[in-house]
């Protein structure tokens, strides 16, 4: 993750944290194992805010892509997903092959799947 993007989100999460506390709790989880590196440094296949990423649910077997944007400018029907929802706290810091074990909003979890990434 970026030196920058974690201030951002650790900064999201905490304000967050009241209206979707599950994914501020998450949020914060990530940003606290994650790698900080420069932001020039980041590899472009590593989801970021304003990636574009395609990932496929495993438990569904439903392929989307989204782009993981921030909470003002997400709009679920053009497939922009808040970094504050729950798929896109677990989205970030993936890599094209990895996958995630997640919670769903009912408590369930869901391995997610990452399948390609495009940087933003």
């Amino acid at each position: 993750m970026s030196e920058s993007e974690h201030g951002i989100l650790v900064g999201l999460a905490i304000s967050g944290a009241r209206r979707n506390p599950d994914a501020a709790r998450l949020l914060l989880e990530e940003a606290d194992r994650a790698r900080l590196v420069p932001g020039p440094r980041l590899p472009a296949d590593v989801v970021a805010l304003g990636s574009h990423v395609t990932f496929t649910d495993e438990a569904s077997g439903v392929t989307r892509s989204v782009q993981v944007v921030l909470p003002a400018e997400a709009d679920i029907g053009k497939g922009r997903i808040s970094i504050l929802s729950l798929v896109g706290a677990g989205l970030i810091g993936l890599r094209a092959g990895q996958s995630i074990d997640w919670p769903t909003q009912d408590g369930r979890l869901r391995r997610l799947t990452v399948t390609e990434v495009t940087a933003p």
